[in-house]
């Protein structure tokens, strides 16, 4: 592997490293918090702020790990003498990426409720506007075609836009029983999302050849399933 692969797999390693265990922690503390609320076990009284504060790291963190994928793509999609548009739209990405973080920065400071839905938005809007790039693969863009459901891409900005909402209402969430209520649902969407971005992200992992590979596994025809055959070896040289 060289330099680039691994790079490449940095957006995997987190998500099995971090993102996962940790989502399975929140929905552990998630459960015991409903299960006081209604009184049908004795889990410790701090199971609901835990579940409040680790909700609101993993919330952030997959809008990290999203946006560590996004860059990653398009930085390294070819050489970057060679990058599409050249130094001015490599510029205008770096704004929107810096940008963006900046905003997600400022969504997890920020205490005003305006203030927290325009961050929320913005940090959403910059995600959508770095995955729409040309050199973000995405299966379809046309969400009445099976492959759009089937796409790593569309779970994975769903994904964030849930974890966006649940970051900036966390207060009205925690005094408001319909936003409540709302946020069980729209986390039982993230949690079947989660799910089909393990399946997805393992599917795109096995289509994705190492870099030194992709001259010849790009020579397919990947709807004929056909492949060029391959040059025959060099005679060995005689003694």
């Amino acid at each position: 592997m060289t330099l680039v692969d691994w790079v490449w797999i940095v957006h995997p390693v987190l998500a099995v490293v971090l993102i996962y265990p940790l989502t399975g922690i929140v929905i552990r503390l998630a459960i015991q918090t409903r299960s006081r609320r209604l009184k049908t076990a004795k889990p410790p009284p701090t199971v609901g702020r835990d579940h409040s504060d680790l909700g609101r790291w993993l919330a952030a963190a997959v809008v990290v790990l999203v946006i560590v994928a996004l860059t990653v793509v398009i930085a390294t999609h070819g050489p970057l003498d060679q990058f599409q548009g050249g130094f001015r739209r490599a510029g205008t990405l770096l704004l929107v990426l810096i940008g963006t973080l900046l905003s997600l920065g400022a969504l997890w400071m920020a205490k005003a409720p305006g203030l927290r839905l325009a961050f929320a938005l913005i940090t959403w809007a910059g995600v959508l506007g770095l995955g729409a790039q040309p050199e973000v693969w995405r299966l379809s863009d046309d969400p009445f075609s099976p492959a759009f459901w089937q796409s790593h891409y569309w779970s994975g900005v769903a994904v964030v836009g849930l974890m966006l909402f649940s970051l900036g209402a966390r207060p009205e969430i925690l005094r408001d029983l319909r936003l409540r209520r709302l946020h069980v649902t729209a986390n039982l969407l993230a949690a079947v999302l989660f799910v089909a971005q393990g399946i997805t992200g393992t599917r795109d992992l096995l289509e994705i050849p190492l870099s030194w590979q992709k001259s010849t596994i790009y020579a397919c025809n990947f709807e004929a399933r056909s492949c060029p055959p391959l040059a025959p070896p060099p005679p060995a040289s005689m003694p």
